[in-house]
């Protein structure tokens, strides 16, 4: 057995309960036909002889498709936190607190966690192409409104709107790429959707951070919403068009059954809560930071702040390089790393020197997007059916933790400084541990009672 294979088989393995019930209970055996009937079934069309032409890397539409989806990432992080690094401008000049412009992000965040899992089921009747453009769409419309909001209420009403929007793309990109691409070649295309994510929120912030010292908050918004325009153009242009998709069926009853059978199933319950740790780390650091940098000891300019946010580079590899890691060390074992790595630079942020805090957040940047990656890929190998509704489901366990973390890590610097913020992180990544250990067990007990799926 390949080492990738190992990843892969941990995936299976953890779960097989769920699935043989799934198909054998004569309730949901009912159940699935009308599904098929709408011609959803996902992994059904998967195991056709059509299912060959999926792309793999180096073959037909795969790199016009990879750089499609690497450009819709950076368009939903740019806009998505595109006032995360001007929380103190925004802050002085409506004259609230960071608890209060907090609400900038969150609002978007959580827009975006309430919707995904509405969109995602537009996804399943109408096409992931056609919804993610129509996401896009309204998204950047909205984005080229946000500098004109005239108070603090106007804009945290924007930016929710713009989450809600946004909402129709993550979860229909994994399920597109589920569709679409081999199973092997799963990770990778997964890691490089995220690592377009971590660009997108890189360049988001750096851009910001300068054109706002000079210009002031509203104009740096402006000029991402501008960026996010080309990059929605662009993806339009270049994303095939989806060869394996069967439309689905919009009724709420086939949904709320899909639904209950992805929550029924433990290992998609871990990785939910997974992603949404990691992000409620992720949240927490990054909507603060500005505020630490900015305050003494370091009193940093905004333009520098916001290039401190270059970082995200590292999280750009470390998310496009998840697929090796698994490869390497299993899911859980790149989940334990990815965790470590995460808690150590959470330990070294709190040191009052520039160059530690830098170094503690490329670790912090790496460790989330390693995370994100695997559990994010793993949730996709996991659901046999209703792939958009799975991935949808995590999506909203995630964004839920930005807000999480956005408002509480805000809340714990008011309160305790940047030591609260760390100490909100540091819970986070030992749920995350805890939460791994729990399937190792899960998994061993299993292989137990059906060795033959060790």
């Amino acid at each position: 057995m390949s080492p990738a294979d190992t990843g892969a088989s941990t995936v299976v393995g953890a779960a097989p309960a769920v699935r043989t019930a799934a198909a054998t209970s004569p309730v949901r055996s009912t159940a699935r036909p009308a599904r098929s009937t709408a011609g959803p079934a996902p992994a059904a069309s998967d195991r056709t002889p059509s299912a060959d032409s999926r792309m793999t890397p180096g073959g037909p539409g795969y790199r016009r498709m990879s750089l499609a989806l690497f450009l819709a990432g950076v368009a939903t992080f740019a806009l998505l936190y595109s006032t995360q690094a001007l929380l103190p401008l925004i802050s002085g000049e409506f004259g609230v607190a960071a608890s209060e412009a907090s609400w900038t992000v969150a609002a978007a965040t959580g827009g975006l966690a309430l919707f995904v899992l509405p969109m995602s089921a537009l996804s399943e009747r109408f096409g992931r192409r056609t919804v993610m453009t129509a996401s896009l769409a309204v998204a950047v419309a909205l984005g080229l409104l946000v500098p004109f909001a005239p108070s603090l209420g106007a804009l945290v009403v924007l930016r929710a709107l713009q989450g809600a929007a946004l909402a129709g793309l993550p979860a229909s990109a994994q399920a597109y790429l589920a569709e679409e691409v081999r199973p092997k070649a799963l990770v990778t295309a997964i890691g490089l959707f995220v690592a377009g994510n971590s660009v997108g929120g890189m360049s988001g912030r750096v851009v910001t951070g300068w054109v706002a010292q000079e210009w002031g908050w509203r104009v740096a918004v402006g000029v991402v919403g501008v960026i996010a325009v080309l990059c929605a153009a662009a993806f339009r242009l270049l994303l095939p068009a989806p060869k394996h998709f069967r439309p689905g069926s919009l009724r709420p009853r086939v949904l709320a059954g899909t639904v209950r059978d992805h929550l029924a199933d433990p290992l998609l319950r871990r990785l939910y809560a997974i992603g949404a740790l990691f992000m409620t780390v992720f949240g927490g650091v990054y909507t603060v930071i500005g505020y630490r940098l900015t305050e003494a000891p370091f009193s940093l300019p905004q333009g520098i702040v916001g290039s401190i946010f270059l970082v995200y580079l590292v999280g750009t590899v470390s998310a496009s390089t998840a697929g090796r890691l698994v490869g390497r060390l299993g899911r859980r074992g790149a989940l334990y790393l990815a965790g470590a790595t995460t808690a150590a630079g959470l330990l070294l942020s709190v040191v009052d020197s520039v160059a530690l805090v830098l170094l503690g957040l490329v670790l912090i940047t790496a460790g989330f997007f390693a995370g994100h990656a695997v559990a994010s890929s793993a949730v996709s190998k996991t659901a046999t059916h209703g792939r958009a509704q799975a991935s949808a489901l995590y999506q909203s366990a995630y964004y839920i933790g930005s807000s999480a973390g956005s408002t509480v890590g805000a809340m714990a610097f008011h309160a305790q400084g940047w030591a609260g913020t760390v100490g909100v992180g540091l819970l986070a990544v030992l749920g995350v541990v805890t939460i791994t250990l729990l399937g190792s067990r899960a998994a061993r007990l299993a292989a137990r009672r059906n060795p033959a799926t060790a």
